[in-house]
């Protein structure tokens, strides 16, 4: 099932996703007709039970969605929107139509939910929201005494300050008073919503590093210097050889991080893909621009669209050296024993 609903995500993002269009994204456009045909496929809710409107699916389901999503660098929040599904699903709430996303995105960050009667209240501020402008809903998490909370507000209920990364996706300032929302414990932990964006980034970033080889490949074929093709010069094998090596580690992390994630609590495995991806993002990124040459930083061509991405993901969620950090000081806690029996029991 994850085969084919890779291919066919595949064949809608090839046929779909154009410089133009991603372009106009740029420039503050909704792709409403693409957001209309992703929905409309479900390809927005794999993780939400059939019972609630969702696909039922699996993990894996979402990891060959949000993976070409990041390989065509798709101006739209589908990993978000798959992401905050499954938050709600798991409160027990009722996942709406329309685009999603998460706040907070930063561990130094709260708001507050507060139960009123049977609803709850919304305050507090999260910086850097994704597509927080452009949001039909926002899905908070909130630490509470009773556990982790999940609450759903109208992406109209918050004062917002309009901010874009250097993909020049937005990255917005949420502002609630008073805001009304539904909301429901969960045995979460608290940092659900950290732990689990960098998974989906890892994906995102796999993806694209699938695309920065590609068109590096095809680069080194078709451009000739001294009378043949630059990809016959033995510096240029080698780097493009480098960089298929990191692609390929790479998409395995996060992809095994997936599966770890269908099994339960997947909190080193994200760890690794988030390192591990990250740290191909940016010797990736690298390999490709050289490659390229000059015509790699203009505007014209495509490749920026990618870079831009590996660059400003591989900073969410943590970068690689905030999540390398947390797994050192996983093991030393463990103890040096463990780390053999840890790894190879995964």
């Amino acid at each position: 099932m994850s085969t084919l609903l890779g291919d066919v995500v595949t064949r809608l993002f090839t046929d779909r996703v154009s410089k133009e269009l991603i372009e106009s994204a740029e420039k503050g456009a909704w792709p409403a007709a693409l957001w209309r045909e992703i929905e409309e496929g479900g390809l927005t809710m794999p993780l939400v039970p059939e019972a609630r409107g969702g696909a039922g699916g699996t993990w894996l389901d979402a990891y060959a969605v949000i993976h070409a999503a990041g390989r065509h660098a798709v101006p739209l929040p589908v990993a978000e929107t798959i992401l905050a599904g499954w938050l709600l699903s798991r409160a027990g709430l009722d996942v709406p139509e329309g685009p999603l996303t998460i706040a907070p995105v930063h561990l130094d960050e709260r708001v507050r939910l507060t139960p009123v009667g049977s609803r709850w209240r919304l305050d507090g501020t999260a910086t850097r929201v994704p597509w927080g402008r452009d949001a039909g809903h926002v899905v908070v998490v909130a630490p509470s005494d009773a556990g982790t909370v999940i609450g759903l507000v109208a992406g109209n209920g918050a004062t917002v300050i309009t901010d874009r990364n250097l993909a020049l996706e937005p990255r917005d300032t949420l502002t609630w008073s008073d805001a009304e929302a539904v909301a429901a414990a969960t045995d979460l932990p608290a940092d659900v919503a950290w732990r689990y964006g960098a998974l989906v980034r890892a994906a995102q970033m796999a993806g694209g590093l699938e695309s920065l080889l590609a068109q590096s490949v095809r680069y080194a074929t078709e451009r000739k210097q001294f009378g043949k093709a630059i990809g016959s010069f033995q510096v240029i094998q080698q780097n493009l050889a480098l960089l298929a090596g990191h692609t390929a580690a790479a998409g395995m992390a996060a992809a095994h991080a997936f599966r770890c994630a269908e099994r339960g609590d997947a909190w080193f495995d994200i760890a690794v893909a988030k390192t591990r991806v990250g740290e191909a993002a940016g010797l990736g990124a690298g390999i490709a621009h050289q490659t390229h040459g000059a015509i790699g930083f203009t505007y014209e061509h495509s490749l920026h669209f990618t870079t831009r991405r590996l660059w400003s993901w591989r900073a969410e969620f943590g970068g690689e050296g905030w999540w390398a950090a947390e797994l050192g000081r996983s093991v030393a806690r463990d103890g040096a024993e463990a780390l053999w029996p840890k790894l190879t029991a995964r």
